[in-house]
């Protein structure tokens, strides 16, 4: 306190100021006297006070000394006043700290049982607790170390006693601090911003002699505040940590003990207090420090992943210092100590993690000398052998907060041993146990029912244009037994990054290669593995640590762009192969599966190119008898495990492509001739989570590679990739999913792809006109891919919606032929008739070619008909066919061929004179699926006739008002009563959807084709 003009500064004014205060409290020891003392006391300059401490000490011990009950208020008056002389004084008197000491002590402690702590108010503990810290401070140095004599083993053993059951059970959390910060100052160790006292080699030497006596009891006392209940806070955790490692560090440091029989040595003068002195010799070093390597683990366990970062950081603090003072002593404990400051170095909170790096380094530096390295390397991978032999264990077991602690520790291993990693893997047990580890951690649960159920039905060709985000965003995250936190499935992943980085690609690729073949069970964990493996072996995704245990900076990644290669080829063989790649993952056949099973069954197989049926056909599709098996039946039905387990295996796989493409970019590219197809084959997969994993690996691959787009990536190669599904489909016993693959194909390419699908289309179709009841339904989901591709890549740039009706005249036409209008109108309605057609195409067929010497004779004659564009011409063919299977039995394929139907309309209203023909032929069997049909199939073929009607116009006038529209109104009618009745379950039927597509399409169908009155 500076001094102030009211302050008095000589020592005789201070005296004849103070002593009338000091006689009347000396003869009243009432509240009201301490208290005018001490404010007399704040008149007078710190060096005078200095000059009359004892002086104005004593009517205040005199106070405690009175014998009898007090009153709480007296004595925490007077240890205030105390508190406040010590704070600005210093002890010179040993007298006068055994006397006060001891006299505090006694203000704590119970009169009834002096060993426990007195029931007073928290007021009176936290003065007397102030007031014991500011004696402790005020010590001179040759003063306070006779505390530690063996003289006062017991009165210190009482003090401390005290101070632990204060700390321990006291209900205020600001009292345990201040209890326990008092012990830090009684073990030297005290942490406040004052002037400590520095002791000398043999003052250190006796006051660890001294708390060896004590040892068993602060650290079973602390252990038990450490481990206690988490509402005391993280103040008295932390007061707690550090009074066990400094009393810890305090008797087992190694270099006292190398001295221990100079520094023990008890006086013979002692008597029975000699029995307390307790001799540090090697026996009861190795005795002492296995029992507190158990009350060490007891402590890690509890603190190493509490919630504070503060508490987080003292263990680190507590295992450094311990490593640096007691490294020999404590030989025991040097596992779990490292085990605490490893599992600290991928803490969340960076504060933690620099003090962690810095630790380490330290031990680092510490046994660089000698065979010391070789001895840390030795422990640090025992304890890896260990934990990942506990791992199960403890991730069945635990709480996730000590799973992410166990985890972070087995992380913390592998950087802290760095490129050492390779050697200790080396170690076929190490390899074995850490593998098996990671085997049974990273088991998924398979019970969920959704994931079988959950169907892509979404179109692939309004898929395609989704992004990245689209695809990933409804991708279901993977579910384990034995974790729920995303932060742990981190972790582990981080872990066979590291394993990838630092260790030998080959030694570990080819012992998970071994797992992943002999055992099911760990197949799908061994994949995860296998796939992050590499990745960290590029070196994505991974925290290298600046310094290691091989005495410097890490030179480089552990595996070359060749080693990945090589490593990258055999497991893309492994995850293609038949019986890994084409796994069942449907519950039950549906009509597909059915009619696939009959097309591709072994007693239907049939050559379509064969000569009994057509010859010289020699690039049409050929079904031939499978030499392989034949698929599973629906008699070996699969449970919903197992098919969950096919699906998540897929998913997994389809990830490794897109890691293994992320980790050799464009080196991946040779590779896409093996891996692209098998990745547009699970695109075109029923099963939703498959589907999603296939495109997004899509999206990977064609970013790794450097291009710009799926599309991109499918139209530079798709050379290759089309000559194998032209193989492939004349193989279909052998190779059913090639239909798919070309929908892929489709959904994600542009027009550029036509010129080279054009063979193929023509080999569909020919196959659909020789065995459409077989491969009906196989080939018609691609054609209905083929046309959408088709209406999105040549959208039509005539159509008569965009135009205006035909009968109005404007003045702007000034070339307006009367005959050819009257011509075009007659041909339009013999047309409408059906009058015409037959002939028109009978003698288009028997009219020979014209001579090329008749062009002139010819200027009146008909017009040669100009070549269709591809598009038109497929467009075309593929109408030919709906026409056909319009009347199929199977509503599931006319379905279908509707949706097919309504594409085919909608690409060639772009050539009128082409369209309306074939609306002409498809009528007559769209009519009877309008009228005549299952609602599902009307109100397809309605939408369908919608179409027509906007792209044919009056064409379809009378048709649709004699044949179509008397049944709707008629239909509408019956309806609507029934409507008018429903309740809200109506809206979810389908005559409900039926009645609502025909009143909102009704109108705007009338309006086209001028049926408005």
């Amino acid at each position: 306190m500076p001094p102030t003009m009211s302050q008095i500064n000589d020592p005789k004014i201070a005296f004849a100021y103070l002593r009338p205060a000091c006689v009347l409290l000396t003869k009243e020891p009432t509240v009201t006297n301490v208290e005018t003392l001490s404010e007399q006391l704040k008149d007078v300059h710190d060096a005078s006070l200095q000059q009359l401490q004892e002086y104005v000490l004593f009517p205040l011990r005199f106070v405690l000394k009175v014998p009898g009950q007090k009153k709480e208020k007296l004595v925490q008056s007077v240890a205030e006043a105390v508190s406040y002389v010590l704070e600005r004084t210093c002890v010179q008197s040993w007298d006068t700290l055994r006397d006060l000491f001891s006299e505090l002590c006694i203000c704590l402690c119970s009169p009834t049982d002096p060993g426990k702590p007195a029931d007073t108010s928290e007021e009176l503990k936290s003065a007397v607790l102030r007031c014991m810290d500011a004696l402790l401070h005020a010590a001179y140095g040759d003063i306070v170390f006779r505390l530690y004599e063996p003289v006062m083993l017991p009165g210190m053993g009482a003090a401390l006693s005290l101070l632990l059951a204060v700390g321990e059970k006291d209900k205020s959390r600001d009292i345990q601090a201040a209890a326990l910060k008092c012990l830090q100052s009684l073990i030297l160790h005290c942490d406040c911003t004052q002037e400590h006292v520095v002791p000398s080699w043999d003052e250190r030497c006796s006051v660890g002699g001294t708390m060896a006596s004590f040892l068993p009891g602060i650290t079973s006392a602390a252990a038990r505040i450490i481990s206690g209940d988490l509402r005391q806070g993280h103040a008295v955790t932390v007061r707690a940590i550090k009074v066990w490692s400094r009393s810890v560090g305090l008797v087992m440091e190694d270099s006292q003990l190398q001295r221990s029989k100079s520094c023990n040595t008890p006086s013979p003068d002692l008597g029975r207090i000699g029995q307390l002195v307790v001799q540090r010799t090697p026996d009861w070093v190795k005795g002492t420090a296995g029992k507190l390597c158990v009350l060490l683990k007891r402590i890690i366990s509890c603190t190493s992943a509490h919630q504070h970062w503060r508490v987080r950081m003292e263990m680190v603090d507590l295992a450094d210092h311990l490593l640096a003072t007691c490294g020999q002593s404590l030989k025991e404990c040097v596992g779990p100590l490292l085990e605490a400051l490893v599992g600290a170095i991928n803490d969340e909170e960076p504060r933690v993690r620099e003090r962690c790096e810095v630790a380490l380094r330290d031990v680092s530096q510490r046994n660089q000398s000698g065979t010391s390295s070789k001895n840390l390397t030795d422990v640090l991978s025992e304890n890896l052998h260990s934990l990942a032999t506990s791992l199960p264990r403890l991730m069945r077991t635990s709480d996730d907060q000590k799973k992410l602690f166990v985890l972070n520790v087995f992380l913390g291993y592998l950087k802290v041993l760095g490129p050492l990693v390779s050697v200790v893997l080396n170690s076929a047990a190490h390899l074995d146990r850490i593998s098996k580890a990671l085997m049974q951690v990273l088991e998924l649960d398979v019970t969920d029912v959704r994931i079988v159920e959950e169907r892509s039905y979404t179109d692939p060709i309004e898929s395609s244009s989704g992004s990245h985000d689209s695809h990933t965003a409804h991708t279901q995250r993977k579910h384990f037994l034995y974790f729920t936190n995303e932060k742990i499935f981190s972790v582990l992943m981080e872990i066979c990054r590291t394993l990838g980085y630092y260790g030998n690609i080959y030694v570990l690729t080819d012992h998970l290669l071994d797992l992943y073949r002999q055992s099911s069970a760990y197949r799908k964990q061994a994949a995860i593995v296998l796939n992050e493996l590499v990745r960290g072996a590029a070196g994505i995704s991974v925290a290298v640590q600046a310094k290691c245990l091989d005495r410097g900076e890490f030179q480089g990644l552990s595996a070359s762009t060749e080693d990945l290669k090589a490593a990258v080829v055999s497991i893309m063989e492994e995850y293609t192969s038949l019986s890994n790649w084409h796994l069942i993952t449907v519950s039950e056949e549906t009509d597909t599966d059915r009619q696939d099973q009959q097309l591709l069954s072994p007693f239907r197989l049939q050559s379509i190119s064969s000569s009994e049926i057509i010859s010289n056909t020699s690039n049409s599709l050929q079904v031939i008898p499978s030499s392989s098996a034949s698929p599973p039946t629906s008699s070996s039905v699969s449970t919903i495990h197992q098919l969950n387990s096919n699906i998540w295996q897929l998913c997994i796989q389809l990830e490794g492509v897109a890691c293994f493409a992320q980790a050799l970019l464009h080196d991946f590219r040779p590779l896409l001739m093996t891996s692209l197809y098998p990745v547009l084959e699970k695109a075109g997969e029923e099963t939703l989570l498959v589907s999603q994993a296939a495109l997004s690996t899509m999206m990977d691959v064609s970013k790794s590679c450097g291009y710009s787009s799926t599309k991109e990536l499918i139209n530079d190669n798709s050379d290759y990739l089309l000559n194998d599904i032209s193989v492939n489909l004349q193989r279909l016993g052998q190779h059913p999913q090639a239909p798919r693959v070309l929908m892929v194909m489709l959904a994600h390419s542009d027009c550029n792809l036509l010129p080279l699908v054009r063979d193929i289309v023509q080999d569909v179709l020919m196959s659909l006109d020789l065995s459409y009841d077989h491969s009906a339904a196989l080939f018609c989901s691609v054609l209905h891919a083929l046309m959408k591709a088709l209406a999105r890549w040549f959208p039509p740039s005539y159509c008569r919606t965009s135009k205006l009706p035909s009968f109005k005249t404007s003045a702007d036409q000034e070339d307006f032929d009367i005959r050819q209008f009257l011509l075009d109108y007659h041909k339009q309605k013999e047309l409408a008739e059906g009058i015409g057609i037959e002939v028109d195409e009978t003698e288009d067929l028997e009219a020979p070619p014209p001579l090329e010497c008749d062009d002139a004779d010819d200027a009146g004659g008909p017009d040669v008909k100009a070549e269709l564009p591809s598009h038109l011409s497929i467009a075309k063919d593929v109408m030919e066919r709906c026409i056909h299977l319009l009347s199929d039995p199977s509503l599931r394929l006319r379905l279908k061929v509707l949706d097919v139907l309504e594409v085919c309309v909608y690409v060639l209203s772009e050539r009128e004179d082409e369209l309306l023909p074939m609306a002409h032929r498809c009528w007559p069997a769209l009519l009877q699926r309008l009228t005549a049909d299952d609602p599902l199939a009307v109100l397809r073929a309605f939408r369908v006739l919608c179409t027509l009607g906007e792209t044919c116009g009056d064409f379809l006038r009378r048709r649709v008002s004699k044949e179509v529209l008397p049944k709707l109104s008629s239909s509408l009618a019956r309806q609507a009563p029934i409507s008018a009745k429903a309740g809200p379950v109506y809206s979810h039927t389908l005559a409900y959807k039926l009645q609502l597509a025909v009143l909102q399409g009704l109108g705007s169908l009338c309006q086209r084709l001028d049926l408005v009155p």
